[in-house]
């Protein structure tokens, strides 16, 4: 399938009672990336039921969404900041007004090349992001394709070689703390050579080891003062007891990429395995006749996955999950989508430009 067909691809889902109910139940939205099919999801509860809407990005990648309500997306060869203005939202389409309550509009584009991009989050003023093609953790730069900011400390140069197949990022106080890699190699693609256990976390602040032996780990993140990690090619969900041992506490039917969390539930992606050379053979394809992609929510205090959303037809992997708290409907707008509508904002007010006419196409703050 070429990347225009998967781009055109109808996406056909199904999901279980559990997920629906959960949805139904907690204030929230999802924004999911999914490289494989270049979009970026928003799920959302619109009174009725589950609510799926699509934008287009080559290779949708790391995700996160700030506190002050920006969201940043690594793509193909770009980082890509939006953000929310509450104002214009329920006047985005003006068909059927007060639809979304949350709009991300597009800021600032940075234009890294093509960096395999995986995990990215908010430092502060800045945007740092796990650099695989180089083997670093970096940040977006106004001067350059990227800054590099750390690096493993067996890797003996800045190269694009993609040595050891670094991907993870996890914040603590919002601040960069673990990474995961797939290999601890320093020649070039070397990860490749012990994928079923070769996987590690590194402690930024001691450039130590914390675990290993894990079979293609991905997305550690901190969540109640806990360390949390997918152990992809098990399908596992893990949580680390102390450095060097981590308990399983959820094993789930795919290869697993994306972890976020609301109160004492995770959000889990789950994929299927497209590409055989560089992912078959994981342990998960032996345990689940028949892997799943979508999204898997997990109560963490009982250990057991309560609900799936179901990617049936159109979509096979999953990257990165966000969750955004308070909002129940979001939209992103592309300015190339429907060159007729212009979005204009300052501090004080957001007015929409519209060639056409458009019922209530005004919003301001007040005075």
């Amino acid at each position: 399938m070429t990347k225009s067909s998967d781009h055109d691809r109808l996406i056909r889902c199904d999901m279980q009672p559990g997920f629906f109910a959960w949805m139904r139940d907690h204030p929230v939205s999802l924004a999911v990336t999914t490289y494989q099919a270049g979009k970026l999801l928003f799920l959302g509860w619109n009174g009725n039921t589950v609510s799926l809407h699509a934008k287009n990005f080559s290779k949708a990648m790391g995700l996160d969404v700030s506190e002050d309500g920006s969201l940043a997306l690594a793509t193909r060869d770009e980082i890509r900041l939006f953000r929310n203005d509450p104002l214009l939202a329920p006047d985005c389409n003006p068909n059927n007004p007060g639809y979304y309550d949350a709009l991300f509009l597009p800021r600032v584009s940075y234009f890294t090349g093509n960096l395999f991009a995986h995990d990215l989050a908010f430092v502060k003023d800045e945007i740092w992001f796990v650099n695989t093609r180089f083997s670093c953790l970096a940040t977006a730069s106004g001067a350059y394709g990227f800054e590099p900011r750390w690096q493993p400390s067996f890797i003996s140069e800045l190269a694009p070689e993609d040595r050891c197949h670094l991907n993870g990022l996890a914040l603590r106080d919002g601040v960069p703390s673990v990474v995961s890699a797939l290999g601890r190699g320093d020649g070039k693609g070397s990860w490749r050579e012990n994928k079923s256990s070769g996987g590690i976390l590194i402690d930024l602040e001691s450039d130590k080891i914390i675990l290993d032996g894990l079979t293609m780990p991905h997305s550690p993140r901190w969540h109640k003062n806990r360390l949390w990690l997918l152990n992809s090619g098990q399908g596992e969900l893990l949580m680390l007891k102390s450095p060097g041992q981590a308990e399983t506490v959820c094993k789930l039917p795919a290869y697993l990429r994306g972890l976020a969390f609301f109160d004492d539930y995770a959000l889990v992606g789950l994929c299927k395995i497209r590409e055989k050379k560089t992912f078959g053979g994981m342990p998960v394809e032996e345990r689940v006749g028949q892997l799943v992609c979508g999204i898997a929510i997990v109560d963490l205090v009982r250990r057991e996955c309560v609900g799936i959303f179901e990617f049936t037809d159109g979509v096979d992997e999953i990257y990165d999950i966000r969750v955004l708290d308070g909002i129940r409907q979001p939209n992103l707008f592309l300015r190339d989508e429907d060159p007729a509508d212009d979005s204009i904002t300052a501090p004080a007010f957001s007015y929409w430009i519209r060639e056409k006419p458009a019922p209530a196409a005004v919003a301001a703050a007040d005075a």
